[in-house]
């Protein structure tokens, strides 16, 4: 019986030992993905300077006008004369406009407008 035991005991079996380090690799890969993604972010906080559009964490669309080293601060203006003080913490993200695509979108819903011939059937939004 003592044998039996013993074979049970010291048996090889690596089940408990993958059920137990699989949560733990999880979490490893996931804590290092967002680590990538907080520096990435802080960068591109830094990066940030003197007349680029921004996006804050708060979701306001402004250029920055001036920034202060120092204190770890931007000033920026989100509307004509309207300018806010905010520390660099509160950029979300530096706002690139693709103005080509933009604008290729813009031509093609034209074009195929243009197209169409009027309903004739077609009413007006408020008859009397």
């Amino acid at each position: 019986m003592t044998e039996l035991l013993a074979q049970n005991g010291s048996g090889g079996s690596l089940l408990p030992l993958l059920i137990f380090m699989l949560p733990l690799g999880l979490l490893f890969l996931f804590m290092r993905n967002q680590q990538k993604r907080v520096r990435q972010q802080q960068s591109q906080q830094q990066a940030a300077g003197v007349g680029e559009d921004i996006l804050t964490t708060s979701g306001i669309f402004g250029t920055i006008v001036d920034e202060d080293e120092d204190e770890g601060t931007v000033v920026v203006e989100i509307a004509p004369g309207t300018r806010i003080k905010m520390v660099r913490a509160g950029i979300a993200r530096r706002v690139v406009e693709d103005a080509d695509v933009d604008d290729d979108r813009y031509d093609e819903d034209q074009d195929d407008d243009a197209d169409e011939e009027p309903d004739e059937n077609a009413q007006g939004p408020i008859h009397s």
